[in-house]
């Protein structure tokens, strides 16, 4: 099993950037024959920026994180073209999976941390 975690770093202020909800969604089928996203986990950033724990036991699949920067940015009293940010990525299930968000006003940029 996979585990997930993410931090979140302003690169405007250079610090990292708390208080910012975090949705982890998994793709799933429905009951019905369909599939459909899934909410398995929820948090908001810690002051040091970090999500640790989103999922300790992950298994094989596609996944989705969500962070709602408009409330960080509101809260701040700043303005991003931005309302929420999601991170789609594939899961193996057998490695760590840390998925750190870069965020200023205007841009973004995600990658795979360690």
């Amino acid at each position: 099993m996979s585990s997930i975690s993410t931090h979140v770093l302003d690169t405007v202020t250079g610090k990292p950037a708390p208080g910012i909800p975090v949705r982890l969604d998994k793709w799933l089928p429905g009951t019905d024959g369909s599939e459909q996203w899934q909410s398995i986990a929820r948090g908001a950033t810690d002051p040091d920026g970090r999500c640790h724990h989103l999922a300790a036991e992950a298994p094989e699949g596609l996944y989705r994180l969500r962070f709602d920067v408009h409330s960080y940015f509101t809260h701040r009293g700043r303005t991003s073209i931005y309302l929420d940010i999601t991170i789609q990525f594939q899961c193996n299930g057998e490695a760590h999976y840390h998925l750190p968000l870069l965020l200023s006003d205007n841009s973004y940029t995600t990658y795979r941390g360690s």
